[in-house]
């Protein structure tokens, strides 16, 4: 039997495969009305019957019928009863606006860059780096593949069925605080000793969209932000954006320099300080006791704001961690900043904001024209894992891991590069401070790495005059991944090391 014209190009245009989750009925409805979109398939054409269909593409006939089913859904086939099924063209809705004449050959293309003027801003500029290299070294991020997948797809389903939730959807603009609020401000006070309520916090979307808050309220043109040198890149473009004018503190062997704030500035002229709550980032040093009672001493005294981000909170192998600033701050000079849920994936991590009653309130008005729907499936599921001891059973569970990595990567780092770097093995945190004795270029070394399959990431490169470093980042590597990616940094490193000998 001859195939007809309609049934052989339907062989050549229709591929789909069996082993993805999307329905097979999808995949093919989808690729038919990329034929008739492209006019390969022209308007009344009549299509092979159902069982016809089926024999074609090998599928039960139910599919076949699932399929013409969904192309008449979206109005893209007719289906007229013991005649057949006919391609339509769906009616355009709004009519194409004529171009002139003199330019008709593009009329229906999109212009590369605009008509008009707007303001560009190099502090935006994306750090993003593409690589095919098969090993990767980043600043410090969790290891995604441990996330609980079963128990997560249990925990989205639950969260999905509260019916609570469809009420909250259908009453968005209601003004008692969720429970989620209510949930995180508990565990926050049993975790970080606050006291707070649910007028002190707002949740957001990540950290960075904390911050961007807080500087969009906090800071005005040329207002003086004060970090640690070699601070948070991510930080400092959030603050460029502001207008402010950042100045660097130097950071020694116990946090940030307060007595150099003393002798360098006068009070009045800092708008804020920008600090790590546990380990100074990137050099991942610890800022005292007694230099954070002289911060909030200096700040109540000077009347700037302290910005403490504590972003790796949750990642503490040895002792306890240190409760934060905003735990002991009597005089509400401190803006908390925090993430909860880093053991999941990105997309259901929250930070948040804890900070004076008058503050959080002006937040929350930012924040409804930022991001006014929120995640309620992401929260209603959070709070329950809150409530349950989920999220601290993970982070527990995963701390364990982290720590296991953490001591493989320095008995590494003892075996081949005891001679040449030196580092400090950090009681918490996901990332190792590797300096370098020797002055090297560590954008050759960067170079060479990935000529080997390790790709360094220029956010991880801390070079000037006194500094020759390398944020290494272990969390997101296994055991049997940390060798080799030590083994190649050492191969690269004295690659460049004899280049730099021979020149």
């Amino acid at each position: 039997m001859i195939d007809s014209p309609v049934s052989a190009l339907l062989k050549q245009l229709i591929d789909f495969d069996k082993s993805i989750p999307q329905p097979v009925y999808i995949q093919v409805s989808q690729q038919l009305i990329n034929a008739i979109q492209r006019r390969y398939l022209s308007k009344g054409i009549m299509l092979p019957g159902t069982r016809v269909l089926g024999q074609l593409l090998h599928v039960h006939r139910n599919t076949a019928v699932a399929i013409y089913e969904e192309l008449a859904s979206q109005g893209w086939v007719e289906i007229i009863p013991n005649k057949g099924t006919f391609v339509l063209e769906p009616k355009q809705k709004s009519s194409k606006i004529k171009a002139p004449s003199q330019k008709i050959n593009q009329a229906y293309t999109t212009a590369k860059t605009t008509g008009f003027p707007f303001q560009e801003s190099f502090h935006l500029a994306s750090t993003s780096q593409l690589t095919a290299a098969k090993y990767t070294i980043n600043d410090g991020k969790p290891d995604l593949r441990l996330h609980p997948v079963h128990e997560f797809t249990r925990w989205y389903s639950a969260a999905m069925k509260r019916k609570t939730l469809i009420k909250k959807w259908n009453s968005p603009n209601e003004p008692s605080y969720s429970l989620f609020q209510t949930q995180l401000c508990n565990y926050l006070n049993a975790t970080r000793g606050f006291h707070i309520n649910s007028n002190n916090l707002i949740n957001t979307r990540s950290t960075e969209m904390s911050l961007y808050i807080v500087s969009q309220l906090l800071i005005k043109q040329k207002d003086v932000v004060l970090v640690g040198h070699l601070s948070n890149y991510a930080a400092n473009m959030i603050f460029q954006q502001a207008n402010a004018t950042i100045k660097t503190i130097p950071v020694d062997a116990h946090g940030l320099d307060i007595e150099y704030i003393k002798n360098h500035f006068i009070k009045g002229s800092i708008r804020c300080v920008y600090i790590c709550a546990h380990r100074d980032y990137p050099t991942m040093v610890k800022l005292s006791v007694a230099r954070r009672l002289a911060l909030l001493q200096l700040a109540a005294a000077y009347g700037f704001a302290i910005i403490e981000d504590d972003y790796d909170y949750d990642f503490q192998f040895d002792g306890s961690a240190m409760l934060p600033m905003a735990s002991a701050d009597t005089n509400g000079m401190v803006i908390y900043l925090g993430k909860l849920g880093q053991s999941l994936f990105p997309s259901f991590q929250t930070g948040f904001v804890v900070a004076p009653e008058n503050l959080i309130s002006e937040a929350k008005n930012y924040l409804q024209l930022l991001d006014k729907q929120g995640d309620l499936i992401q929260e209603q599921m959070l709070s329950e894992l809150i409530h349950e001891g989920e999220i601290y059973r993970l982070m527990k569970k995963n701390s364990v891991i982290y720590k296991q990595r953490r001591d493989c990567l320095c008995e590494l780092l003892t075996h081949y590069f005891s001679e040449i770097a030196q580092w400090k093995i950090p009681s918490g945190g996901l990332a190792i401070w590797l300096q370098f004795q020797t002055n090297i270029s560590l954008v050759k070394l960067a170079e060479e790495a990935e000529k080997n399959n390790l790709f360094l990431p220029k956010t991880v490169l801390y070079q000037d005059k006194n500094t020759c470093a390398i944020r290494f980042g272990f969390g997101h590597l296994n055991l049997e991944e940390i060798e080799p990616v030590i083994t190649k940094l050492k191969d690269a490193y004295n690659k460049v090391s004899m280049r730099a000998i021979e020149n």
